[in-house]
């Protein structure tokens, strides 16, 4: 079972490039947790110190709105979520939701740590790696938001520059 989820995390950007001994230490120091179709993993606005790896199932990432959840997207096994608690240390920006029986991996900002002490280069390298998985799911974001703004039909001239 260890081996396959070695290569679950070899398989994601997030953990590309990093050792399999690394892998392995930081797996062992990291609890599977059971969700339950419609339950919740967490909750849009708790505090955070833990990612999740998603080894089985799919989840929908939601916000509320007007007490209604908002669908961001689906995710499925090899997929990771929560992670931006690991980075800015603030609480969940949206609820994340079981839509089928899940199995996930949690990885703790405390085991992270751990790899720091262990092995500064293979923990730098996962930072590096999950900075740029923020910014890929930014740009993403960014993409979304200027589709949206240049169809809708009460876009302002301020909103539109022209070369002169």
């Amino acid at each position: 079972m260890q081996q396959a989820r070695i290569a679950l995390l070899q398989g994601m950007p997030i953990f590309g490039g990093i050792r399999e001994d690394i892998l392995s230490f930081l797996l062992d120091l990291s609890p599977v947790v059971l969700v339950r179709k419609d339950d919740l993993f967490f909750r849009e606005n708790d505090q955070a110190s833990s990612m999740f790896v998603l080894e089985e199932g799919k989840v929908a990432v939601v916000r509320s709105w007007h007490g209604q959840e908002c669908l961001l997207r689906h995710l499925d096994k090899g997929d990771c979520f929560g992670e931006m608690a690991l980075m800015d240390l603030g609480p969940r920006s949206a609820s994340v939701r079981a839509v089928e029986d899940c199995r996930a991996i949690e990885l703790s900002a405390a085991s992270l740590h751990r790899v720091y002490e262990k092995d500064l280069e293979q923990f730098t390298l996962i930072e590096m790696n999950m900075g740029r998985e923020v910014c890929r799911r930014l740009r993403e974001s960014d993409e979304r938001l200027f589709r949206v703004r240049m169809e809708a039909p009460d876009i302002g001239v301020d909103y539109v520059f022209r070369a002169t």
